[in-house]
């Protein structure tokens, strides 16, 4: 395998792990995630613990379905609070008629958004065996901070590129930056 894309990956969860004695790129990181954490997950928690409510009113009304996607694309996506200038309208109503015609909006968060089974401490050391890249997305995102992941995940996580624009929607915002 030559490489792998992961969206916002997490080095700590904010209420289950804390750095002991954190360096000064670890404390901005664990700022930037208790910021995220309070501004852009009540979404996850909602299709998490009652995703059959939420994807009823969903599927049941195109404007309502239309508004929850763009409002996530304008929030996490590197826009300056204009979606159009990250993201085309056409890519956005493309995304939209996908899960809509599908009828899987549903379907679709469940296995990303429900609880995991709980099983020991969720944030200990993995050991990721083998050089790893970063390409950090840097908007709105506390996921772009290095020193954290080689803490909670691998020292090989040092190496890495801070891409100068794009956010949660790297492959639609920013394909060539990501893929260069």
């Amino acid at each position: 395998m030559i490489g792998i894309h992961v969206n916002f990956m997490m080095a700590a969860q904010p209420r289950s792990f804390r750095f002991p004695d954190p360096t000064e790129e670890e404390r901005r990181y664990l700022g930037e995630l208790a910021h995220w954490t309070r501004e852009e997950t009540g979404y996850q928690l909602i299709q998490g613990t009652r995703p059959q409510t939420l994807a009823f009113g969903l599927t049941d009304h195109l404007p309502a379905f239309a508004a929850w996607i763009v409002e996530k694309f304008r929030a996490w996506s590197d826009c300056g609070g204009d979606v159009e200038s990250a993201i085309s309208r056409d890519r956005m109503l493309a995304d939209i008629s996908l899960y809509w015609f599908t009828g899987a909006i549903g379907s679709s968060s469940g296995r990303i958004y429900a609880p995991p089974p709980r099983r020991g401490d969720p944030a200990r050391r993995r050991d990721h065996r083998g050089a790893h890249r970063l390409r950090a997305i840097p908007a709105r995102n506390p996921s772009s901070h290095r020193a954290p992941r080689r803490r909670a995940y691998s020292p090989t996580f040092a190496a890495g590129t801070v891409m100068p624009k794009g956010g949660h929607f790297a492959a639609l915002e920013q394909p060539a930056l990501l893929a260069d």
